[in-house]
């Protein structure tokens, strides 16, 4: 990524990183969150277009310290419900899509002064968009002594991932966004497919199971309370 330390991209997004990490989060998928923070956002939400007609809903937005918001979530498809720290169906049946934007932004200093926050990036969402793969697709069979080991192994490994962009392990996949080609890169898992690119004013990472990426295409919300409501 264009940064500088580890710590200092996570402070990009850390407010619901963290929880996209973790099974048992507040912040995870089946924690229906909102539309006040979306409407708080300085740059345009992205969600599929028009062809998709299923279901949509919010998840998360993450924020700076001073309560800038930095990035946030849309889903499509059947949300994964959390309850009692267990994944209430089959991993292997769910058919979801989850679209993250992230604002572009600049090195900037952080909220305190004490510090620098680094710039976001493509490896930026990248890193969400693996990060929240994994918060829906955990075994949920797992001991919960051994759920946090693998969270913090996997979770290195999207960071890794997200780093090394041009690595083999990622291909080009061009779709629409707003209508326009865009390459994003683009890698499949045991777990799902994750994907990142830039639009105008944002860095766009998407991530999916059971939902082809194949002839997606993503657009501006013209009006996010529209997920509030499904």
């Amino acid at each position: 990524m264009e940064t500088t330390s580890r710590a200092g991209a996570r402070g990009a997004g850390e407010a619901d990183a963290s929880a996209a990490g973790t099974p048992d989060g507040q912040g995870g998928p089946g924690s229906r969150r909102s539309v006040d923070g979306y409407l708080l956002a300085s740059f345009p939400w992205y969600g599929l277009d028009e062809a998709y007609t299923g279901p949509r809903w919010l998840m998360q937005v993450g924020a700076a310290a001073d309560g800038t918001v930095e990035h946030g979530s849309t889903g499509h498809g059947a949300e994964p419900q959390l309850r009692m720290g267990r994944i209430e169906h089959d991993t292997a049946t769910q058919r979801f899509a989850v679209v993250v934007t992230v604002a572009s932004r600049p090195v900037r200093r952080s909220a305190d002064g004490t510090g620098v926050l680094e710039a976001t990036s493509v490896s930026s969402a990248a890193w969400l968009a693996g990060s929240g793969l994994l918060a829906c697709t955990w075994p949920s069979q797992m001991e919960r002594a051994l759920r946090q080991d693998w969270l913090d192994q996997q979770t290195a490994l999207a960071w890794e991932l997200a780093d090394h962009l041009d690595d083999p392990a990622w291909t080009t996949l061009s779709l629409p966004v707003d209508g326009v080609p865009t390459d994003f890169r683009y890698r499949e898992s045991e777990y799902g497919w994750v994907l990142a690119g830039s639009a105008e004013g944002v860095h766009l990472g998407a991530y999916g199971r059971g939902m082809s990426a194949y002839g997606m295409g993503f657009a501006v919300i013209p009006d996010i309370r529209v997920y509030a409501a499904d």
